[in-house]
Formats: structure tokens, C-alpha cells, sequence
């Protein structure tokens, strides 16, 4: 007959088994069907660029997807609370528009405060598609306050970036607030 008081003997024995028989990985990460190589010690690396926001125009870089029933949003306004963009944004060596593509920004931004502290959620992939780094791409998810000089954090990456982590200084050197169209300039630190 199965009592109460043998089930915390079981969960006690299932628990040793498998923690006795997972692989024993040292520096490497174990995805289940094959041993991916990880970095023992972290490398610094510094990298600056500009990422150029549109959402004016013929051919905007940003567009919104979602808004709250009944709420109409203007043109360039990402502010009212649960708009959803998307975004595939340029990123260039300088701040004009005619500078050398380094490479693009894809994700989405959400509008997630009520208040007057104007927030975003930030979701995005900022991948290099030339130099050094093409390839590889850091991912952010952060909360992005809509102020002239922020830090948002970067959680991940792929390529040359596995497995970073970091922060990124953003400073707006442009912003329009009539189209909501902006030019950030990017410090990046990130370790990996």
C-alpha cells in the first residue's frame, strides 16, 4: 500500500540518482547532444557605434505591432503604456546616416510604464555583419527609461560574443520629438 511517508524517501532517491549520474562538464557548456567549448577566463572588449531609430517615413526601421484597445497612438509616439514596436535598426561607425554599416539591431521595445517615468522593455540582438566581429551579436533585455543618457544591460551573445555579459552606455545625439525618430551612440563593455 503507498503511504505519505514513503514519497519524501522516493523524491530523496530520484534526486541522488540523477545528480550522480549528470555529465561532469568542467569549462565546457553540455547541451545535450554535443560538448560546446567555453571560455575559462574573460576577455574585456569595448566596442562603440551609433544605432540609428526610425519611425517616420516611407521606410521606417521601427513600426508598431500592438497598442491597447481604444488607444490611438500618433505618429512617433512610442510613450502610451502597451505599445509593442519591432525594430531592424542600422548600426554605423558614425553618427550619419551615410556612415559604414557595421551591422543591425533586430528585436522589440514595449512601452511598460503608467507614470510619468516614461519606460520601455528592451528585447534585441545587435548582431555585426562586417569587421572583426561579423557574425557574432550581443543580446540586451533591459529596462530602457526614456531619458537622454541610459544603461541597459547585455545578458548574452553568439559568435566571438557566447556567453557575455556587460552593459551598454546609450547617449541620444539625435532625437526628434514629433517623428520619435533618434541617433544613440553606443559604449559597450561586455565580458566573454
Amino acid at each position: 500500500m503507498y503511504t505519505m511517508k514513503a514519497t519524501p524517501f522516493v523524491l530523496a532517491c530520484l534526486l541522488v540518482l540523477f545528480t550522480a549520474t549528470s555529465p561532469a562538464v568542467e569549462s565546457k557548456y553540455y547541451s545535450g547532444s554535443r560538448t560546446i567549448k567555453a571560455p575559462t577566463t574573460l576577455r574585456k572588449t569595448q566596442l562603440h557605434f551609433f544605432l540609428h531609430d526610425t519611425i517616420s517615413g516611407n521606410n521606417p526601421s521601427s513600426v508598431l505591432i500592438a497598442k491597447p484597445k481604444g488607444t490611438v497612438v500618433q505618429q512617433g509616439d512610442i510613450n502610451p503604456f502597451g505599445t509593442v514596436y519591432v525594430f531592424d535598426d542600422p548600426l554605423t561607425e558614425g553618427p550619419g546616416m551615410n556612415s559604414k554599416v557595421i551591422g543591425n539591431a533586430r528585436g522589440l521595445y514595449a512601452s511598460t510604464s503608467r507614470g510619468s517615468d516614461l519606460t520601455l522593455l528592451f528585447n534585441g540582438d545587435f548582431e555585426f555583419t562586417s569587421g572583426e566581429f561579423n557574425g557574432s551579436s550581443i543580446s540586451v533585455f533591459s529596462r530602457d527609461p526614456l531619458v537622454v543618457s541610459k544603461e541597459v544591460a547585455v545578458v548574452g551573445g553568439r559568435g566571438k560574443f557566447r556567453m557575455a555579459q556587460g552593459f551598454i552606455l546609450l547617449n541620444a545625439i539625435f532625437f526628434n520629438a514629433t517623428l520619435g525618430d533618434a541617433i544613440l551612440e553606443c559604449h559597450v563593455t561586455i565580458f566573454h
